[in-house]
């Protein structure tokens, strides 16, 4: 069946977009058999008078997602398998995984003078290099061992007696054989998935919530329910009719400056949900991987729990160092001697060199003087771009009052994939709510990084994306 598609130059999205959709449309509407031949990058510039770099770029695309094969020397064809559609929920084919991770990698990939309106990533003008690199070097000096051996399996002392001395101001009361050193708060969630879960079980996640949090949980081949994220937190009303037909091993929880939409669970919401957790016998696994970006202490839901029924999962990496790998599982001694054992036989033994030069950066007081000026740059950003965002004519999900995150759309785009192309030309990108979702459905809204929201590219894109015409 021969390849027909659409493709309209007036309408502000890229080639490149428009042919991946044609042909993953084509491709699923089951007109086209797996092995089916497309035309050749030559062939088809041809058919459709179009330049051969948006089709090079394209097919890259296509394959990538596992729609087509590349076959050297011959061509491209149709795979064999193709992905699950978007809306299927609970699958566990593998390539489901490595889509996500394609999107996730999609971070790291642009050029460096592309504006990262939707990464994570803190601005590196922002961090202390300069307290970081004091505290290398004398490391450096001062424990040369660290440059060459492991870690111990729990992780370094006196880092974790900091660890815990920081728990302790949010009121989670822990000794310090209680707190596990991770590489990164992902290896922490990685843990506690080999050690809590097997294929099959039924896992309750936020959405949106953290897409690499997703993405590890379909390797594990679990069935995820999403549970709507409301500006208070999880959506109980959901949660509870959930429950009378669902059994959850584990539910994922981001309490503080929740990833992607900023907010916070209210008390009222914390209390019932370990009221639940309790009755239904589930247990909860609280992300607080954005705590040091809070000023006035809130409530934890470990806080509330003291562990009975929350697992505890921290860390520096999202302030301190992307580099320096800093995850930690704070959890009752017989989950942490478990994980232990497991992080032993996945990984060996952590960082003790990033251990090391993080305790001295705590030991010293340097951490706590950048997280104050951190945490002040971040309030200023976020109000500006707020400010910003409502002026050009878009809707936000709440209003954070701090981390590093707004939830936006443009109230007539019902697609956030469109302000993805409409970003492209203005060197402008973001990350789509689609991401963000348990099986990446479609979504209006964004993730908007508000340290980045006062650049002229993104003030440019904001006034941009509203002039688009409404979606259909």
């Amino acid at each position: 069946m021969k390849l027909e598609i659409q493709l309209d130059r007036d309408n502000g999205v890229p080639l490149t977009e428009q042919i991946v959709t044609g042909v993953t449309a084509w491709i699923r509407s089951r007109t086209a058999h797996p092995g089916s031949k497309l035309p050749s990058i030559r062939q088809f510039a041809a058919d459709y008078s179009v330049s051969r770099f948006p089709v090079i770029e394209a097919y890259d695309r296509l394959v990538s997602l596992g729609y087509v094969d590349s076959r050297h020397g011959s061509g491209f064809y149709v795979a064999d398998r193709q992905p699950p559609s978007t809306h299927c929920e609970g699958t566990s084919d593998p390539r489901r995984a490595e889509d996500e991770s394609g999107h996730i990698l999609q971070q790291f990939n642009y050029q460096s003078e592309t504006l990262k309106l939707g990464s994570g990533f803190i601005p590196d003008a922002w961090r202390d290099t300069e307290s970081l690199a004091q505290a290398i070097r004398h490391v450096s000096r001062t424990d040369s061992a660290s440059m060459v051996d492991y870690a111990l399996p729990l992780g370094n002392l006196t880092l974790r007696e900091h660890l815990q001395g920081r728990i302790a101001q949010l009121g989670i009361q822990a000794d310090v054989s209680q707190i596990l050193i991770t590489n990164g708060a992902s290896q922490a969630l990685d843990l506690l998935m080999r050690y809590m879960l097997k294929a099959g079980d039924t896992i309750f996640v936020e959405d949106p919530g953290y897409y690499n949090l997703n993405g590890l949980l379909k390797l594990h081949g679990v069935k995820l329910i999403g549970i709507p994220r409301t500006r208070n937190g999880p959506d109980l009303d959901v949660l509870q009719a959930q429950l009378q037909v669902q059994r959850p091993k584990l539910m994922f929880i981001n309490t503080v400056f929740h990833n992607p939409t900023g907010t916070t669970v209210a008390p009222p919401v914390a209390f019932r949900l370990l009221q639940l957790a309790r009755e239904h016998g589930f247990t909860i696994i609280e992300d607080d991987i954005y705590a040091d970006f809070q000023s006035d202490v809130t409530d934890r839901l470990a806080t509330l729990d003291q562990l009975e029924h929350v697992i505890y999962v921290g860390g520096l990496s999202k302030t301190l160092s992307s580099s320096l790998r800093i995850g930690c599982v704070v959890a009752s001694h017989a989950i942490i001697k478990d994980l232990v054992d497991i992080k032993m036989l996945t990984s060996i033994g952590g960082s003790r060199f990033a251990e090391a030069v993080a305790a001295t950066l705590l030991e010293r007081g340097a951490y706590r003087k950048y997280l104050e000026r951190l945490r002040r740059r971040m309030r200023d950003a976020l109000g500006s771009t707020i400010q910003t965002l409502e002026d050009a004519g878009w809707e936000l999900f709440d209003k954070p009052v701090g981390g590093k995150f707004v939830w936006a759309r443009v109230p007539h785009v019902g697609n956030a994939e469109r302000l993805v192309a409409c970003g492209a030309p203005l060197g402008v990108t973001v990350a789509p709510g689609s991401y963000f979702r348990p099986n990446m459905e479609v979504s209006p809204w964004t993730r908007i990084h508000a340290a980045f929201g006062n650049d002229p590219r993104a003030q440019a894109f904001f006034h941009a994306a509203v002039a688009l015409p409404p979606s259909d």
